[in-house]
């Protein structure tokens, strides 16, 4: 595991906390993919995270070639907006923004004219796949995205239901380079059955490196905030440490 992953350890609180100080993806800026719609939605699920012990976010809109094709300027502004939002409400907490990319053509367009990717802590980059099939390409991405300087982290593998058959292949993909990232929800059954064991398997087997939110709306928040969902992470993860690196 890189060493940026590690730090001081977060005393939790497995009642009112989650077991993360920074939260590494998320959809809370306004207005500009699935996630938040407006600004004041975006300040109150800020408010939120603070209520469970979240000190800090990257937020990660998606780049989707035939569907959110943002780009730095248009994140960046809505940033901005959040920000200002969060100062004029005296709300203090550090917001910043990366991208969550789909390994689409899109991307690849943006990789080889070598677009600037936004990144979450220096080189390292958000990724994700459909949910309705796996890349076919994989590793040849894996391949493009190290070649252009980049470290990759896989979004939710314990979601792509073509894996739940054969959970080797996450093993696989640490092989190919990506680091891997797993919401929090799937531990609750949030997203059913069959991701919630996925979940546990990267778990027990000491595969995940970050845990994330990947907070859109109030029904995500409510869910997070549930009593016994916080026992359930403080105990799964009371002595796991996640999402340590120093951005600076």
């Amino acid at each position: 595991m890189l060493s940026f992953l590690f730090g001081k350890k977060k005393k939790l609180n497995p009642f009112v906390e989650l077991p993360i100080s920074l939260d590494v993806h998320s959809h809370i800026l306004p207005g500009i993919d699935d996630g938040s719609p407006d600004l004041a939605t975006s300040i109150d699920l800020v408010r939120g995270l603070i209520e469970l012990g979240v000190k800090r976010s990257i937020a990660t809109p998606h780049v989707i070639g035939d569907l959110y094709r943002n780009t730095p300027e248009t994140i960046g502004a809505a940033l901005q907006a959040l920000q200002q939002g969060l100062r004029d409400a005296q709300i203090d907490f550090p917001v910043t923004a990366a991208a969550e990319y789909m390994l689409d053509d899109f991307f690849l367009q943006n990789l080889h004219q070598k677009q600037p990717l936004l990144t979450l802590h220096k080189n390292v980059i958000l990724t994700e796949q459909s949910y309705a099939s796996p890349t076919g390409n994989l590793h040849e991405i894996a391949y493009e995205i190290a070649k252009a300087g980049y470290k990759p982290i896989m979004a939710h593998p314990e979601r792509y239901g073509f894996y739940h058959n054969n959970m080797t292949v996450y093993a696989e993909l640490k092989e190919m380079g990506f680091l891997l990232q797993t919401n929090l929800l799937s531990f609750t059954g949030y997203y059913g059955k069959p991701v919630e064991k996925a979940a546990k398997y990267l778990l027990k087997h000491g595969l995940i490196d970050f845990l994330g939110t990947d907070l859109h709306h109030h029904r995500h928040l409510n869910a997070l905030r549930m009593p016994e969902n916080l026992q359930l992470f403080g105990e799964l993860m009371h002595d796991r440490y996640f999402n340590g690196f120093d951005l600076g």
